[in-house]
Formats: C-alpha cells, sequence, structure tokens
C-alpha cells in the first residue's frame, strides 16, 4: 500500500493491489486458515469496486509519475480478482446463497476482463504482453501472468514475451522492470536490474520446462545476497552492488516462490506445482 504522507504515491490509483489481497484470501483457504463469518461484507465490498473501477486506467504497479493509462498487469490482476473470488464462493460457499446467485455474473465478468487483456495488452507486432494497452514498451510486470493462472507459460503469447524481455530488458544477465531512457513513467534517471522481476523471469523458465535456464538465473540471482542473506531492491551490474529500498521484501517474496516453483518443477515436473497464487494451469 502508498504510504499516507511524503510520497506521491499516496494520491495514486493501483488497480493491481485488489487482485493481490484477494488473491491472498483464496490462498489462505487453500492452506487451511479458516475464514470468518464477518469476512464476505468486506469481500463484496471489494469485488464490487472491482467490478466498477477495472476499466479505468491507474498507475499501475511501479507508481509511475508520466500520468494513469491502462496498465497490462493491473488489468490481470483485476482478473485475478474476479478469478478468485469465484473460486472461494465455488470451493468454500463464501458467501452462502448470495455468494451462489453472483457466480454467473462474476464468471461472465472474469472471462470479458480475461477476453479484453488478450485482446488490447497483447501486442502482435511486439509478439508480446506490453506495458499497457496499445504500447509497444515492454514492462516485466507481465511475466506474473502464469504465476497467477491468466495463462500457461506455454501458451505462443507467453513464450513470446519472454523472448521479447530477454531481448529488450535484460541487461548483464538480470532483468530491468522496463526501459526507463523510453521516459514514460516521469521520472528522470536510470536505475538497475530489478531483482524481483528478474525472480519472477527465472519462475517462467520453470513453469515452460527450461528448468537448466530456471536454476542458472536463480543461481546468479542469489549469488547477489549480502552477508545476511538479504536482497535489496535493484542490482547495478557495472558497480557490482545492490541498490535501491534495502532490505526489500518485495524481493524476498519474489525469491521464496521462485524457490519453491524451481523445486517443485524440479522433483514432481508439472503437477506438483506450489501454491502460492499458482493454479495447475500455469504450467500446463
Amino acid at each position: 500500500m502508498a504510504p499516507r504522507l511524503g510520497n506521491a504515491a499516496s494520491g495514486q490509483f493501483q488497480l493491481d493491489v485488489y487482485g493481490e489481497a484477494l488473491a491472498s484470501i483464496y490462498s489462505g483457504r487453500k492452506l487451511g486458515i479458516l475464514g470468518r463469518s464477518d469476512t464476505w461484507e468486506p469481500y463484496k465490498l471489494l469485488i464490487n469496486f472491482i467490478e466498477k473501477a477495472w476499466q479505468r486506467p491507474d498507475d499501475g504497479i511501479w507508481e509511475v509519475r508520466g500520468g494513469r493509462r491502462h496498465f497490462t498487469h493491473s488489468k490481470v490482476m483485476a482478473w485475478v480478482a474476479v478469478d478468485r473470488t469465484v473460486r472461494v464462493i465455488e470451493e468454500f460457499g463464501m458467501g452462502g446463497d448470495e455468494g451462489r446467485a453472483m457466480l454467473p455474473h462474476l464468471s461472465a465478468l472474469r472471462e470479458r476482463i480475461h477476453a479484453e487483456v488478450c485482446d488490447r495488452g497483447f501486442n502482435p507486432r511486439v509478439n508480446a504482453f506490453t506495458q499497457s494497452y496499445g504500447s509497444e514498451a515492454l514492462d516485466a510486470s507481465v511475466l506474473v501472468i502464469p504465476h497467477y493462472g491468466f495463462l500457461p507459460a506455454r501458451d505462443p503469447r507467453m513464450v513470446g514475451t519472454v523472448a521479447a524481455i530477454e531481448k529488450g530488458l535484460m541487461r548483464d544477465g538480470f532483468v530491468l522492470r522496463y526501459a526507463t531512457e523510453a521516459g514514460s513513467d516521469g521520472l528522470p534517471g536510470s536505475e538497475g536490474a530489478f531483482l524481483a522481476c528478474s525472480f519472477w523471469l527465472a519462475e517462467n523458465y520453470a513453469y515452460a520446462g527450461r528448468i537448466d535456464d530456471a536454476e542458472a538465473l536463480f543461481e546468479r540471482l542469489i549469488g547477489l545476497r549480502n552477508h545476511l542473506g538479504l536482497f535489496s531492491e535493484e542490482y547495478e551490474p557495472k558497480l557490482r552492488r545492490q541498490i535501491g529500498n534495502f532490505p526489500q521484501a518485495f524481493t524476498h517474496l519474489a525469491f521464496i516462490s521462485t524457490a519453491h516453483v524451481i523445486e517443485a518443477v524440479r522433483q514432481g515436473g508439472e503437477a506438483r506445482a506450489p501454491l502460492r497464487g499458482v493454479l495447475p494451469e500455469a504450467i500446463h
């Protein structure tokens, strides 16, 4: 969540956080965490808000200062919010009769968002999902698409996206979140490779069966830890040092998730994908 004071992000609209929140509730239920009897009302408020807000442009996961856009990642996360709502109703009976009555409408909304993202978020000229609708700019945030089960990693559109990111956003073996030289984020200067994005690429390799590539990138990444085993937000290859916010929880979450994915694929293949946000279809 954005801080309330002292940061321009306090006035931003970030659509993706709602998908993150509802995905966490679903994952918790899958892991056996019992829901409270008063969970449904706030949950319903969130999903009703998503239905009204998902078509609005937002400031995106990276809190850009270049103006609101229809960011592809944000729309994917709106789909995640609706998808996980459908699943908690179907699998756990959340909302009781009221929840079940909402299912046809929510299922149709889920399909609508999915169709729009595939139509407007994927750019055939680039052969990749791009940063925002109608753009040719790449953005590593779309690497989470298989993680959340929106499309499998072996889908040709994701294969094309990974190839485009390998070509356009990799620097010295690590992944930038986007190309700052495009000047679309409204901020001055450049930045290092974004470590969470680099872990996401390793996850995609594992999901797609490129386990050797996944392990090689993962090993390079864990070699960047400091003497306490901690990661920062970014890495500057030329200086051979971690930079940015430190320690960065976002990076550590990606590190843990990627470790689980690689180990699951190595040990059990596609049938034993880990739970955290990942649906079985993510690696088929």
